[in-house]
């Protein structure tokens, strides 16, 4: 029998995890907060106009609410080799293994993508108007910046999740694409 996966999503992960879930959890990491702080040169942008993508930033005092997927039983060799795939296209992303308080209760041990602040794509403490100019402009394999921010603050909100930045961030991209 294999172990119980759990991968802690906090972007696209939450609208489009791309493998089998047994269950989902609103969940929350401490130490982290989520960040438009990676230029994205694959999915969202492109190596002469990177776009930006969400990364969870260390920062002590921080926390992060996000979902915790429970991989369906059977499927996590699979899941583990998307997400590999998926996730650590560039190496900017670091896996790790954090602890995600669940909002019903408990907690698991999950799968996690962070961003490493010393890859080159690293641009954390971008201001939001700067953030929001490269998102409007931006397009990548996976289509355009401003798709993966809406989605994502979509889904946030559907979650009863305040993200305050990513908010201001949605509304502000489609003032600059109206």
């Amino acid at each position: 029998m294999t172990e119980t996966l759990w991968v802690f999503g906090y972007g696209s992960l939450i609208w489009n995890p791309e493998f089998p879930v047994a269950e989902a959890c609103v969940a929350r990491v401490n130490g982290w907060h989520r960040s438009f702080c990676m230029r994205s040169i694959h999915h969202r942008g492109t190596v002469a106009d990177p776009g930006l993508v969400l990364a969870l930033d260390a920062a002590p005092d921080a926390s992060c609410d996000g979902v915790a997927f429970r991989v369906t039983p059977g499927a996590e060799a699979d899941t583990l080799a998307l997400l590999r795939e998926r996730e650590l296209i560039s190496s900017a992303y670091l896996e790790t293994w954090l602890t995600a308080e669940l909002a019903e209760g408990g907690q698991v041990t999950a799968l996690c993508y962070v961003i490493d602040p010393d890859h080159d794509q690293y641009c954390g403490g971008l201001h939001l108007e700067e953030q929001a100019q490269i998102i409007a402009r931006s397009t990548g394999g996976r289509g355009p910046n401003r798709d993966y921010l809406w989605s994502t603050a979509d889904h946030l909100a559907e979650l009863g999740i305040a993200d305050p930045d990513l908010v201001w961030l949605a509304d502000r991209v489609r003032k600059l694409t109206a």
